[in-house]
């Protein structure tokens, strides 16, 4: 390695690291003490705040609080960078125009070698599942939004309801979920003395406050809003009587669709669907007896959809 090299090479490390002894940055860098010392003296001249400790256990760190920018990337990890920004815009993780922007800066500094094989990799790379219909809140909001959940502190907001009507929200942060292209938050909300679960691209106008409420005992952000989404009010309400057990059909009714409890004769699901057929087509795939408890027009629509697989087979 050349001496640029192993100068890059303690910048990494110290960015890596709170602290590293003299000892152990000269097996790293393949140097003796005297030469990392001199390293960081290199470092302090460029303007970069390197702190120095003498002593026998003495080493180096930078001043606490002071950022700099990724400097250097292994093949190994633009490659992982640029795989998870593609993955990020096929699967809707992305938040706004965040992750293309990122992918087209890392394409500008690539080496030129490196450059052509991520081309390659973009051209040739195919995803088993569609692209996902997406809703990506602003960059901004979800920082301010986990931060002020770490933080355990309120928020002031602009909310925009699903019918457009905007009011002031005072919530308490409690946890960020990503789920099929949207990104929601699970609050306590001031104003309703409630939990409650946000679409987080339609908060507007964003302010700290104080103390946040804490979170109930054992509160879970994922279970919360999974359960929120499979309460949304669609037209039907279904429950139907599975002869099935918990686990069997959990693995065919995700948490966000519908709502399982085990009872005496077998499971209880409920769920809130737009449409009767779609809800025949669910109960079909779980290839488990089934009695509808409600509504009763569930019946009919069960009955049109055998009818049509019976006329399918008789083909």
């Amino acid at each position: 390695m050349t001496a640029a090299t192993r100068l890059l090479m303690l910048l990494e490390i110290l960015q890596d690291r709170p602290f590293a002894t003299g000892r152990e940055l000269a097996e790293q860098l393949g140097v003796d003490v005297r030469t990392v010392r001199r390293y960081a003296v290199a470092l302090q001249e460029l303007g970069i705040p390197v702190q120095g400790e003498r002593g026998p256990a003495g080493g180096y760190r930078l001043a606490p609080g002071y950022k700099l920018p990724p400097l250097m990337l292994t093949d190994e990890e633009a490659s992982a960078i640029v795989l998870g920004l593609l993955a990020a815009e096929r699967f809707g993780v992305g938040v706004g125009p965040s992750a293309a922007g990122a992918l087209a800066k890392l394409r500008r500094v690539l080496p030129a070698a490196l450059a052509a094989q991520v081309s390659g990799l973009e051209e040739t790379l195919g995803f088993t599942h569609a692209a996902q219909p997406a809703a990506p809140p602003q960059g901004e909001a979800v920082l301010r939004l986990a931060d002020a959940a770490r933080r355990r502190r309120r928020v002031h907001v602009r909310y925009t309801r699903h019918g457009g009507e905007e009011s002031a929200r005072e919530l308490s942060p409690y946890g960020l979920v990503f789920h099929a292209g949207r990104w929601y938050l699970a609050a306590h909300d001031h104003g309703r003395d409630a939990l409650r679960t946000f679409r987080v691209d339609r908060v507007g106008s964003l302010r700290l406050g104080g103390a946040a409420q804490p979170p109930p005992p054992g509160f879970d952000a994922i279970e919360h809003v999974s359960r929120s989404l499979a309460r949304v009010p669609w037209t039907w309400e279904v429950e139907v009587l599975l002869d099935s057990d918990v686990a069997h059909a959990r693995a065919h009714v995700p948490a966000t669709l519908g709502e399982l409890d085990a009872e005496p004769d077998g499971v209880a699901l409920r769920m809130r669907v737009e449409s009767l057929d779609y809800m025949a087509a669910v109960l079909a795939r779980l290839d488990r007896p089934f009695t509808v408890r409600r509504p009763d027009e569930l019946r009919a629509a069960v009955d049109a959809l055998a009818d049509r697989l019976r006329a399918s087979a008789r083909r």
